[in-house]
């Protein structure tokens, strides 16, 4: 398919390509083709058409591999709706809340899908990684931690999660919460990287959407790492092929919108969120929508393979790399490709991961006073750029 042509900002060409780092079972997540769960290098399950994201398992643990509803129309649909003080989407391009256009531009943060806790989560790590000129903060979450009626409920989740919002946002970030860690729709279920989002991820959803709606700095990212499934069944729900009905993205986007929140949703698509080839005619309808894709250095995720995975679409809506990297090295070589692609393409991006973990991780950082890797060396000089 031919490369679409990069549009300025000026034509509010903004696109947001959400992606996701491994996957994880039995509540650990390896990141396989992509690396975004605690800590450990691994070999997710391999999604269609590819291996997993960046879901690594947590530290020290080891992974194992509905009708439409809202706006007629698609996510590249013209709305004036917008949360307080966030974005709305026109066309192919976010816009902000002066009427601009708009690229985040930031860092992902793991911990919260393994710990109920969080690990080294302070007001000073937010300030770190604000230094380094991001603009938003992609933090993953634990379905299973949120939700009262599961056994692995962790008391006082919600507010953590909240201080981690306000630390952000006094820091200048903006904040995608990510649903990364699931359980099947069976709280019997260890919490891990699933295929696809179920009936418990919907409460979920329907809980966070009416605590954040208020806060149009919230995003909410519907699903980490959709894979392994159709893409009939990731839109509007069915069977997993593993056990358990999904709950689409149709679905997820219509519990949001039905609490009355009108912030940012992004839609990761399929092969582990890197696949967005057939959102085009089977797009989620709705408005304020951006799809999300992880490219990370595997088989059939190069250079090379980005136009048709998710660069065409972004002539047609915006796409923002919510996670991005390389497994194998630590080198930046892929990071410096990526970034070049996603400015040329009017992409917003988030790099995998704020998290000392190793290269494997992959991690950007080396320690928690924010020292960058090799890797995170690239994306901090392309973040004080902007």
């Amino acid at each position: 398919m031919r490369q679409p042509r990069a549009l300025p900002l000026a034509s509010l060409a903004c696109v947001v390509a959400i992606a996701c780092g491994p996957i994880g079972t039995q509540g650990t997540s390896t990141e396989g083709d992509g690396a975004d769960a605690g800590g450990g290098s691994g070999g997710g399950s391999s999604g269609s058409g590819g291996g997993g994201g960046d879901d690594a398992a947590a530290p020290g643990e080891t992974g194992a591999g509905g009708s439409g509803g809202g706006d007629a129309g698609s996510g590249g649909s013209s709305t004036d709706q917008a949360a307080p003080g966030g974005y709305h989407v026109v066309g192919n391009a976010i816009i902000d809340a002066h009427g601009a256009p708009h690229r985040f531009h930031g860092l992902d943060r793991p911990s919260l899908e393994w710990s109920g806790t969080g690990d080294h989560l302070s007001q000073a790590d937010y300030a770190l990684m604000a230094s380094w000129k991001a603009n938003v903060v992609r933090i993953a979450l634990n379905q299973d931690f949120w939700l009262q009626a599961s056994p692995s409920y962790a008391p006082g989740y919600a507010q953590t999660v909240d201080q981690q919002i306000q630390w952000a946002e006094a820091a200048g970030l903006d904040v995608v919460l990510d649903l990364h860690w699931s359980d099947k729709g069976d709280f019997s279920t260890k919490p891990a990287q699933q295929r696809m989002a179920d009936a418990h991820s919907l409460t979920f959803w329907q809980e966070v959407a009416t605590r954040y709606k208020g806060d149009g700095r919230v995003l909410f990212e519907l699903y980490n790492e959709p894979h392994d499934v159709p893409w009939s069944v990731w839109l509007s729900g069915g069977p997993s092929g593993d056990g358990f009905t999904v709950t689409g993205m149709q679905q997820l986007y219509d519990a949001v919108r039905g609490a009355g929140a009108e912030n940012l949703v992004l839609c990761g698509g399929l092969q582990f969120a890197y696949d967005l080839s057939a959102a085009a005619q089977a797009p989620v309808h709705g408005h304020n929508i951006v799809y999300a894709t992880h490219p990370y250095n595997q088989p059939n995720k190069q250079p090379a393979n980005w136009d048709a995975g998710f660069g065409n679409l972004t002539a047609l809506y915006p796409v923002m790399a919510t996670e991005f990297g390389d497994t194998g090295s630590c080198a930046g070589d892929y990071y410096s490709a990526l970034i070049a692609y996603a400015d040329a393409h009017g992409m917003s991006w988030s790099g995998w991961a704020w998290y000392p973990s190793g290269c494997t991780f992959p991690s950007l950082v080396t320690d928690w006073n924010g020292t960058p890797t090799a890797a995170g060396q690239v994306v901090k000089s392309a973040l004080l750029a902007y």
